[in-house]
Parts: C-alpha cells; structure tokens; sequence
C-alpha cells in the first residue's frame, strides 16, 4: 500500500466460526474515503442496506484513521461503524483517550467483526494478531469490573480495554462502549449489537515506542503537525488553561445556551430552565471538579473529572459533560450536580448513551405529567431517574423496558408519540432549535439521527465560529450547514477529534492529511471528500427505506409551541432552510439522485 500512516492490516473476524482472517486495506477505497467513519461506511453500505441490525449479517467495524495514533493534534479517535438497532440508520461512533492509538501501534488499523458467537468472547490483539478468549467469566459484569479483571489479568501498561456493560448484553438500543478512561463510544446502539453477537470486549495492548505511523512525507510533516497545534494553542475556545473547552469542558456551553433560550427543559416544553446554574461549568468546577484529563496527542484536556465526596450521591467519575449534564439536568427538571455525576457513572457502569436515556427518563415525566401512566416519576426526582436507570440496563418492568427501547418508542408505548424529540428514533441532543435555528436543521438531516455532532453549526450561531450568523434567522443556514457537515465528515474519517474545527479548517486539514500519506489534496479535496462520505451515507439510508422529505422533519413542538426564556415566541422555520438546504446538496426531498452519486463517484 503507498499510503502513508496506515499499518495496511485489518482483522475480519467471524464471531459464528471463530475465524480470524489478516487483509491488506483496499488502496482505492482509501483514498476516496480515507478511513475513518467513511471507509466505515463503505463498509456497512458493501454489506449491504437491508441487512438487519440484530442479525449475524450486521457488521460492526472498529475503525482507525490515517493520522490516528500519531503526533497530529487530537489523533485519539476510534470511530464504531454499522447498522443501528435504535435508528435503523448508518450510524458511527467514537471514542476518545488511547484505545484507537493503541490499536494502531498494535499494527492494525481495522477490526470488523461478522456473525454472532454461541457464547461470551472478547478479542484481544497485540503485536499484529488477535484472537479470541472466552468471555464467560465477563458477561453479566458492569463496564468498571470487566476492565479491572482485563488489566489484573493482562497488567495495567500499556493496555486498552473497550467494552460493554450489561446494557449492551441486555440489547438496549442505545447501549455504547466504555474504555479504561470513561470515553464512550455512546450514540446509535454499538454497544447493542456488539451484545447481539455476545462481544463483550476488545483488548489491546501496545506501547507507543517505536510504534506510531510512518509519514510519507517527512520534510512537510512536522511543519503541518505544529501548525495544527500552534490553532488550537491559540484558539479562544481550546488554548489550553484558557480557552472555555479547556477550562470547564463542554459544560462551558450550559450557562451559554440557557441565557439565550437555546437549551431545552423539561422534554423541551421550555427552552431555558431556571436552575440551569446547579449544574452549569462554573458550578461543578467550583464544587466537584477533582481532575483534568485528556487524550492521545491533546493539549486541551477538555474532560473534567468529579467527585461527590459523601451523602447518597457519593462517586467518582469522568467527564462530566454538557450533554449529559442538560440531558439527565435540566431536560429532566433537575439542577443537582451530584445527583447527575451519580447517575453518569451509573450510565457509563452499565454502557448506556445518556443523551438517549435522558431524553427517554423525561418523555416518561412528560407522561405522568399528561396522566398516561400511573406510576410517579415527578420532574427532578433524582432517586427515582436513578432506580429507573437500573431498571432499564436489566429491561426490568414496563418503564425500565420501554426506556431501554429509547424515547421515540417509549413514547409510542405511552400512546402519546409527539413527546417524543426525535428525529429517526434517536434524540436530540443539548440544543433548542427554536433558540437557533441551524442545529433544528442539523437534527433534520443528520444521517444517524437527532445529532449535533454531524455539522456542529452551533459553532457559528452561538459562538461565532469561523464568522458569526444570527442564531434566529433561517436563511443562509441550508448552505453554511453544509459546508459544516462535509467538513465534520472528512475530520471523522481522518479521524481526528471534532473539537479541532474550533481552531483548524480544511487548509490545515489538508496539509497535515498530505504530510502523512503522501497524497497531495486541496482544502475543496477535503470538503469534497467529505460531501461523498455524506452522500454515500444518505444513499444507504434511502436504500434502507429513508427516502421522503418527512424522514427529514422535526418535532412538531419546535415547529409550533414557541420557545420560552431569550428566545420567547420563536419556533423552528424548518421548511424554509430545508429547501435551501436540499439545493445546496443536490437533493430531491433527501434523496440523492444518480447523477449526484456518479458526480462524487460513488457509483
């Protein structure tokens, strides 16, 4: 292979047969999708778009990129890839801290896993090869256990452990993976389908030294690696001790959204919510903050471990970030900071997503608020959110069951589905779309669902990021969306962390991409690479049914019942920005049509 920064050795294993089988990385495919999330993808989409999620055919990549592992700022990324069993969509996740660097000085850059085992296994690699050992004595045990025994068994250096807790055993559908440093792999079911095939676990062990990937080109490599660095060290957003990521986290963003009515409350009845500080950046630094800790090849140390040092909430755990401190906080109508660390690290013990499982926790509030259901679950009931979570990681009762199914279906089976704030059956994140108007439009189109992560254009509407645009204005949005999600596409599949586009763009991409492989590109290469990892992603949804103008819609509550707070009297203008944002694509009502497809080459 003449690309630089790859090992050029994936690992295909057949859970169903046992068998393990090393294979070179397609050239040609590399160098349209890069790896990543979009080599991922053309994976799922080879396998084909009909295959089931909870099926032997489904297959679950693990997926590293050209740069992970190497001195390029923010390279930690390890990208899950493969049908969703929550949206039924493409979905990929990724984890941060050292696991996909592991597994690239491990001498691998891909796993992708294919049928089901007949009992627990986990695979472990090291030195290049991998095998799978038997996982019985594992499977029933919570995420911090399973990888205490990994380490007592393998010792602490130098390895890394990715699992599943028994929420992915138990096939919630939002269930995730959980490394040795509380990084979660946690959207779209990957943990769940990982449980469907009885894989409890990856193992890796590999040290750094003499280990990272080779640049092809080392005159320019260095320049392109500092010059990366040097953006973030001096971004307002990621310096680090200074910029707002570095300092508070991502709960930087809590006091920030709820002043200007852009953060949802009580299932997003509201769009601020009076006790918003209890659990603001500023309140848990000042009150629980006990560590600051970050990933391979990061400066910014952006994840912000607490602790609740005594009473029933007492615990330990990382991070505690802005998604989940709205979604189990002030979508819940809850404000206590250790009540929310307590149930995060209830959440990563058992592998849960928590921005699903918040929003399915308030859906069933909303409920017993309307008087669908009788058993209480009040609004900021901290112990009962609490038992609830239990229930649902071991689907125990009807709530515990119908919130391990997500919010969508939970508030089917509550006969009230407009509670639901989804989009494709997952749910949204932190983000109000009537505060502003872009990320509604985010959510709409987003390939796996209800994300913010897809085309973070709440960069530009709240922090003016690369320029600002009115957060209440709709036009303009379609495109500048766009150009967003095609950037965060490529990132994801050279695979370095999101937060980079706070501080570098395609120009810096481009160069550092280059410098490693050996393949020259234009900061237009990355945008277009990245509209064809989109738009393959979009046609492997319309294959699998997604294929109307309403599969891209919103809530109707952001759409009619006016937002509250600084964004009072707003509503969601989705339609207008969902036109413009279509001819920006190429689109016929979210269907990418044959000459789009021939256009990025994807046929």
């Amino acid at each position: 292979m003449n690309i630089g920064g790859f090992k050029d050795r994936e690992v295909y294993v057949n859970l169903t047969t046992g068998n393990i089988e090393y294979r070179p990385i397609n050239e040609g495919l590399a160098r349209k999708y890069i790896g990543g999330r979009g080599l991922g993808v053309k994976y799922v989409f080879d396998n084909g778009p009909q295959v089931k999620a909870f099926s032997e055919d489904n297959i679950l990549c693990l997926m590293t990129g050209p740069v992970t592992g190497s001195r390029v700022a923010m390279s930690g990324r390890l990208c899950f890839v493969t049908k969703s069993p929550l949206t039924e969509t493409v979905t990929d996740s990724h984890m941060g801290g050292w696991t996909a660097a592991r597994l690239k000085w491990a001498g691998i850059d891909n796993v992708i896993f294919r049928g089901k085992s007949d009992r627990p296994v986990y695979l472990y690699i090291e030195n290049g090869q991998a095998n799978l050992r038997d996982a019985t004595d594992l499977w029933g045990l919570g995420t911090r256990e399973t990888i205490q025994r990994l380490k007592e068994r393998y010792g602490e250096n130098d390895l890394s452990v990715a699992c599943i807790g028994i929420a992915g055993e138990n096939k919630v559908l939002y269930a995730g993976f959980i490394n040795e440093h509380d990084r979660s792999a946690g959207r779209g079911g990957t943990g769940a389908v990982a449980g469907d095939k009885k894989l409890k676990a990856i193992v890796i062990r590999a040290s750094q030294k003499g280990n990272m990937p080779t640049a092809a080109n080392e005159a320019d490599y260095k320049p392109a690696v500092q010059a990366g660095l040097k953006a973030i060290m001096e971004s307002p957003v990621t310096a680090p001790r200074k910029g707002g990521l570095s300092v508070y986290g991502t709960n930087v963003l809590t006091s920030i959204m709820n002043e200007v009515g852009g953060m949802p409350a009580k299932n997003s009845q509201y769009s601020h919510f009076e006790g918003a500080e209890g659990h603001s950046g500023e309140t848990v630094n000042a009150t629980l903050l006990v560590s600051d800790n970050g990933c391979h090849a990061c400066p910014v140390t952006c994840k912000k471990e607490v602790e609740v040092k005594e009473g029933k909430y007492k615990t330990r755990v990382e991070s505690f970030e802005y998604e989940t401190g709205w979604a189990l906080g002030s979508n819940c109508g809850l404000s206590d900071a250790r009540a929310i660390a307590y149930m995060l690290n209830q959440c990563n013990e058992y592998g849960f997503d928590t921005i699903e499982i918040g929003n399915a926790l308030s859906v069933t509030m909303e409920a017993y608020q309307r008087g669908l259901i009788d058993e209480a679950v009040q609004w900021g009931d901290a112990d009962k959110m609490i038992e609830l979570i239990d229930q649902a990681a071991r689907r125990e009762g009807v709530l515990g069951n119908a919130i391990a199914d997500g919010a969508g279906r939970a508030a089917l089976l509550y006969g009230a589905p407009d509670m639901a704030m989804v989009v494709k059956n997952q749910a949204i994140p932190a983000y109000d779309p009537r505060g502003a108007q872009g990320i509604g439009l985010g959510y709409a189109t987003s390939n796996r669902g209800a994300c913010h992560l897809r085309g973070y254009i709440i960069a530009s509407e709240i922090l003016g990021i690369p320029e600002p645009t009115d957060r209440l204005k709709a036009e303009g949005k379609g495109t500048l969306l766009k150009i967003f999600q095609d950037l965060h596409a490529f990132s994801d599949s050279m695979n370095i962390c999101k937060f980079s586009a706070f501080a570098e763009n395609a120009d810096l991409y481009a160069d550092q991409y280059a410098a490693m492989t050996g393949i020259k590109i234009t900061a237009d290469d990355v945008l277009r690479i990245g509209e064809r990892v989109y738009n393959l992603e979009r046609y492997y949804n319309n294959l699998s049914g997604f294929n109307r103008r309403q599969d891209d819609m919103l809530p109707k509550r952001f759409l009619e019942e006016p937002a509250s707070g600084n964004s009072e009297g707003q509503v969601c203008h989705l339609d207008v920005m969902l036109d413009e944002y279509y001819g920006a694509r190429g689109w016929k009502d979210g269907v990418v049509p044959e000459e789009k497809l021939r256009e990025l080459e994807i046929i």
